[in-house]
């Protein structure tokens, strides 16, 4: 962080009655220097950020533009022509120059979506962009999707097969590569697709890819699916004594992580006495009533013997 002193005091600090106040640039913050308070925030300028003596100095603390991005066809560095018909010192283009900049501008285009490997990436990147939308994923897991889907078009994977599914399975690669805890049905939801063939899809891209896959820890999904049957602290507690002793049973070796923290969640309400419904908690676990009943008898087979 980068502080210097306010150009304008503000008043004084409120806590500590201090004057010293300092500027934070970097989140337009005044912070008082004595007790670390913020008198004032969202203050959007004091000043001129940088001044320029030479062409040296305006070249290095120019604007470069927004940052490169794998989830971009393009990664963000193919060139725009603008449609303003003025040059780049705001100067009025000729008339006889305005058919060639049309030109430039019409043959810029069609170079930019003449192959069918960007038009892919353009509908498999806007897809994604949906997922991230409707999921709220944050732009390092979606980095590692576009990553994983570019591989996948790179090995020639999507052949024969849906976007669309092989999307939500370049995604669901990457949560678990993130240790997200996001299941493959949250996913094909947001995508519009079929759980099923998605994923057939990340099975096909882990075996292609040679993905090493960590197993994602039961307790990520325990606290979500807490939250969203609105249990008890104590409950959630207990849970998560009762996780930790069944993990090292080999019982629960190769369940699935999501289905067993919902179970373990519902037996968790029953020796706390919190009267909460196989339904309820199915339904905050995305899974099925059948599917909970199935884990249930696992949890209670390691906790009666």
């Amino acid at each position: 962080m980068s502080y210097k002193l306010a150009s304008e005091p503000a008043e004084a600090c409120s806590l500590c009655n201090s004057t010293s106040i300092v500027f934070d640039s970097e989140t337009s913050e005044a912070i008082c220097s004595s007790c670390g308070m913020v008198v004032k925030d969202n203050i959007e300028s004091m000043g001129p950020e940088w001044r320029s003596y030479s062409g040296e100095d305006m070249e290095s603390k120019s604007r470069t533009g927004m940052p490169s991005s794998l989830a971009f066809h393009d990664m963000g560095l193919s060139t725009f022509i603008s449609y303003s018909n003025v040059d780049a010192n705001g100067v009025a283009i000729s008339a006889e120059q305005r058919s060639k900049v049309q030109r430039m501008r019409r043959w810029n285009k069609i170079s930019s979506n003449n192959r069918s490997y960007h038009r892919n990436l353009k509908n498999a990147f806007a897809i994604l962009s949906t997922i991230k939308d409707k999921l709220s994923l944050s732009d390092t897991l979606i980095e590692k999707a576009a990553y994983n889907y570019r591989k996948a078009l790179d090995k020639r994977i999507i052949k024969g097969r849906s976007i669309r599914a092989l999307i939500v399975a370049a995604m669901y690669a990457a949560c678990r590569d993130l240790s997200v805890p996001r299941t493959l049905e949250e996913i094909s939801s947001a995508a519009n697709t079929d759980p099923i063939f998605a994923g057939k899809c990340y099975r096909l891209l882990v075996q292609n890819l040679e993905l090493q896959l960590p197993v994602i820890d039961s307790n990520k999904y325990l606290a979500k699916i807490a939250n969203k049957a609105k249990v008890s602290e104590k409950t959630y507690r207990s849970a998560l004594e009762m996780l930790s002793a069944i993990k090292n049973d080999p019982i629960s070796h190769g369940k699935d992580p999501n289905a067993l923290a919902v179970a373990v969640l519902y037996a968790a309400c029953l020796r706390e006495g919190e009267n909460v419904s196989q339904a309820q908690i199915a339904v905050s676990g995305d899974i099925s009533i059948v599917t909970l009943r199935k884990r249930f008898q696992d949890v209670r087979k390691i906790f009666s013997s």
